[in-house]
């Protein structure tokens, strides 16, 4: 089965009831699905429908992500507040804790809110446009279960760390930088592996120090400590690999140490016995107020020009078209916003298996 595009109200309804339907509830189901869709109004796959059920569903399923979100705030200041998520939701929490920020930010110019004990929350570009939107610059990070070898190592130690900054603009989109630290994302790879494709060299390195591209057995391989992920400008010092290693570090410590949550081998997700156990993730929230300094219209417009700059600027030859951060973005959700989401074949057959196990009223058009 090819493609299949599954309007908006469906797609947005259906993962909806599906949430409730193992536990979340509806109001924070609602969070979860627009986190989730917003992955695939930008374009970005890996984090939409893709990752619906083996990264959320399943996980409630076998117990290692609560479906109620505990959100605790245990330590507040004007300015601050640690919060423990206890295992839930992390949309849930990434969106609150993103909340929290933009309030004291509001007030204070600044605010930042250092999270522990939660889950996978999705894009991180999600919590960092929340902050564009009220003219604030949002900035975003969370560790994740090991996968990237530092320079000149070759086991998994770190996660694929993204730090993501949103600056808003005089223009129709924010500028949004959300990009593992990485050369590519766990779940890039998953893509790969649902498509039946190899993952290019060089994304992947081995025990032996050798690429692999075989995308099932590299998934295997990054759980059981035979691959990691090479950090971003690739393996060793030629293309600079060390920067990506050094910013994945940093996102790790921003991730644990305020907060004095789990790092590095403590996020596997497996327990001595081998057993599937919460991740335990860790995540930050900071958001910038812009009036605080010469006021949102006169950074919109400076961010603005200064995109503009870019693109305007001379193009490689063979190329019509520079980009900046977020604008690829803007242009698939023009293009997808009154049709909906592309559904691969694999994911057709997840969400039917998920709907007749949960009893759910829902005809898909690929089954028409």
């Amino acid at each position: 089965m090819p493609k299949v595009v599954l309007d908006w109200k469906t797609a947005t309804d259906f993962i909806t009831d599906a949430f409730v339907g193992v536990g979340v509830p509806r109001e924070d189901a609602e969070i979860c699905t627009d986190v989730l869709l917003e992955s695939d109004r930008r374009g970005i796959e890996s984090h939409g429908c893709n990752r619906f059920k083996p990264i959320y569903i399943d996980r409630i399923n076998c117990g290692i992500q609560n479906p109620v979100t505990n959100f605790e705030v245990i330590r507040e200041t004007p300015t601050t507040a640690v919060v423990d998520g206890h295992d839930g939701m992390g949309q849930v929490i990434g969106y609150k804790a993103m909340k929290m920020a933009i309030e004291k930010a509001k007030k204070y110019g600044m605010g930042m809110v250092a999270v522990r004990n939660s889950c996978h929350y999705g894009i991180a570009g999600y919590y960092a446009t929340m902050a564009t939107k009220e003219g604030m610059i949002g900035i975003t990070g969370t560790n994740a279960r090991p996968s990237i070898a530092p320079t000149f190592g070759v086991e998994n130690m770190l996660g694929t760390n993204p730090l993501t900054v949103g600056l808003p603009t005089d223009e129709e989109f924010p500028f949004v930088l959300d990009c593992a630290t990485s050369i590519s994302q766990r779940g890039k790879i998953e893509y790969y592996a649902r498509l039946g494709k190899p993952t290019p060299a060089g994304y992947v390195i081995g025990r032996d120090g050798s690429a692999l591209t075989d995308s099932d057995q590299i998934l295997v391989d990054l759980n059981t400590g035979h691959a990691a992920l090479a950090p971003l400008g690739g393996i060793g010092e030629e293309l600079a690999g060390y920067k990506g290693y050094g910013y994945a570090t940093v996102v790790e410590v921003l991730s644990a140490a305020l907060q004095s949550g789990n790092y590095l081998k403590m996020l596997s997700g497996i327990g001595e016995n081998g057993e599937k156990v919460p991740y335990h993730l860790g995540h930050f929230f900071i958001a910038i107020d812009t009036n605080a300094f010469m006021g949102v219209d006169a950074f919109k417009k400076t961010a603005g020009d200064i995109m503009r700059a870019l693109r305007a600027s001379a193009k490689a030859p063979g190329q019509d078209r520079i980009y900046t951060a977020g604008e690829k973005e803007w242009d698939v959700w023009q293009e997808r916003k009154d049709s909906g989401v592309p559904i691969n074949e694999a994911v057709q057959k997840e969400m039917s298996k998920v709907r007749d196990e949960l009893k759910l009223d829902y005809v898909f058009p690929w089954e028409k």
